[in-house]
This record gives C-alpha cells, sequence and structure tokens, in this order.
C-alpha cells in the first residue's frame, strides 16, 4: 500500500524515467534510449530522489548501482506501466512506426538459430524496434522476466512460477558429436565408449544440462566432465582431434564441419524437450511484445519448410 501511495505523488513521465533508469543503469544510456537529454534525466533522478526520500540509485564504477528501496519499487514500477501501454493503446501497434526497445534473453545457442533472420525481418518492416539481447543461465532469465528486467525470453522452461507464460517454439533432442576418426567405421558410439570417455559440458553460471545428468542416473550411470563452458560456438571445436564427446541439442550442431566431426545419438535415451518463448502475465495486453513473439515463431516456420 506504501508504496502505490507513493506511486500517485509521481507523474507518469518520472515514472517512465525511473523505469529506464532501473534498467539502464547509467544516466547517459537511459536518456538515449528514452531520446531525452542526459541534463533532463539528471533533474528526473534529483524529483526522483527528493519525492521518494531515497538515493534510489548510486554510482559504483561507471554506473549506478539500485538501493534496496529501488529494487523494492521494480516490479510494481514495470507492471504499472505496461498496464498504462495496454490501456492507452490496446491493440494498435504499427510494427512501421513504432520506436521501441526489447530486452530479449537468448543463449549463443538461441541467437544462432533465428537471431539473424529476425534481425533481417526487424530491419525491413519494424525499423524503430530495436533488441537489447540479455545472456542469462535459465534461472536468471525466469527471474528477469518477473521482476522486469526482461521482456522475453527464449529457452527450456520445465518448472515456471504461474506468473509466466509460455508459448512453444519447437520440440528438440539431444545428439552426441564426437571427432569422425574416434568412432570404429560402424560409426555407431555404445554406452560403455560414452561412459569411459571425457565430455565437453555446457553450461551458465552453473545452469548445467540436468536433462542430462537426471538420464543418466536413470540407468545409474555418471559421466566425467572434462571441460565445462558457457560458449556454444566453442564447443563443437573442442571436439575435434580430441576423445571428447558434447551432448547438446541438436540445432546447435547444423552448421558444424561434418568432414571432421560425427554427430551420433546417444546410447541412452534422453527425452526430447520444448523450447520456448517466456513472459510475464502481465504482459499478455502488450500488443507490441505479442508482435515479436508472432515474428519469432514465424521466422522459425519459415526456416522449418
Amino acid at each position: 500500500m506504501q508504496l502505490m501511495n507513493d506511486l500517485r505523488r509521481i507523474d507518469l513521465n518520472l515514472l517512465v524515467i525511473l523505469d529506464a533508469l532501473l534498467s539502464e543503469h547509467h544516466v547517459t544510456r537511459a536518456a538515449e534510449r528514452l531520446h531525452l537529454s542526459q541534463p533532463a534525466v539528471s533533474h528526473a533522478l534529483a524529483r526522483l530522489r527528493d519525492l521518494l526520500g531515497d538515493p534510489l540509485l548510486v554510482r559504483q564504477g561507471g554506473g549506478l548501482v539500485p538501493t534496496a528501496r529501488a529494487l523494492e519499487l521494480a516490479a510494481p514500477l514495470a507492471e504499472a506501466l505496461a498496464q498504462v501501454q495496454a490501456l492507452l493503446a490496446p491493440n494498435r501497434f504499427d510494427p512501421a512506426s513504432a520506436k521501441r526497445r526489447f530486452r530479449v534473453a537468448m543463449s549463443d545457442y538461441s541467437a544462432a538459430i533465428f537471431l539473424p533472420q529476425l534481425t533481417r525481418v526487424l530491419r525491413r518492416d519494424a525499423p524503430g524496434i530495436d533488441l537489447q539481447i540479455i545472456q542469462a543461465s535459465r534461472e536468471g532469465m525466469v527471474d528477469g522476466v518477473l521482476n522486469g528486467d526482461i521482456d522475453l525470453a527464449a529457452g527450456v522452461f520445465p518448472d515456471l512460477p504461474a506468473e509466466l507464460c509460455t508459448t512453444p517454439l519447437f520440440e528438440e533432442h539431444y545428439t552426441c558429436l564426437v571427432d569422425r576418426s574416434s568412432l570404429p567405421q560402424s560409426g555407431v558410439l555404445d554406452l560403455p565408449t560414452y561412459l569411459a570417455r571425457p565430455h565437453v559440458l555446457l553450461e551458465m553460471r552453473g545452469s548445467g544440462t540436468p536433462e542430462i545428468e537426471r538420464a543418466l542416473s536413470a540407468i545409474r550411470q555418471r559421466r566425467h566432465v572434462a571441460i565445462s563452458l558457457p560458449h556454444w560456438g566453442v564447443a563443437p571445436q573442442l571436439i575435434q582431434g580430441t576423445d571428447l564427446i558434447l551432448t547438446v541439442s541438436s540445432r546447435g550442431l547444423l552448421n558444424v564441419d561434418h568432414r571432421y566431426l560425427l554427430a551420433v545419438p546417444p546410447p541412452f535415451h534422453i527425452p526430447s524437450f520444448a523450447f520456448e518463448l517466456a513472459w510475464h502475465t502481465r504482459r499478455g495486453g502488450d500488443s507490441g511484445l505479442q508482435w515479436l513473439i508472432g515474428q519469432v515463431q514465424g521466422v522459425l516456420s519459415e526456416g522449418a519448410q
């Protein structure tokens, strides 16, 4: 209740500026995002500090760090602005004339699958739409969507809080990548070989790939991880000329050099999974965000033809 009382004393322009500052953590970047001058944003921040009786953002290094009070305000502020936006412009999003920035979380795996074509679509049909791509763990994506730091997240979300919505993009399965010369001429990877050889694990900030470990646990087995790294792009290069095995989502191996590398089925059952887009329920009336979701779906649909 106190939060709502505080917000009622602030005009909408100040709320928009505060939202940008909490997102960018930088006065100049917030000004650029809002197409305002840096002094105007600084003046607005001073007014907000006076109205709320809190510094809100304090300088640290080359940027600004939100105070506890600012973090408390972030989620209700994002929700309030989304509701106002939906109220003022329901179903009237015009991509050709819209000027807006979307914060989209994805891994480099996701980016390789649809970001280049999505970018071409945006530049052609919606040149005023900007994308800020954010990389985070699965848990980080969920937290970012919940607190309003992320508009849309692309990934695998088996367990989501009720506040988030998802739409499936495609069904994915796992594939093993090995050096072609490291397998017998049959090209078959059996379970003893899989378990005996070292592995490359793709993980970000400790999130790992629990689906693979759960599948191994189901047959009471474990693998030895020799290298763990957060980068999809370089992982296949680690396999060539080594005895390492990389077990990853199949679409992440579309551009590997198959002269030297071989993609084979895992020698045990790993359940397939849905790759999805996730967003907050409070953004259900955001026609711009729904338009962007449709563009991602369209790009993947065209690619599957």
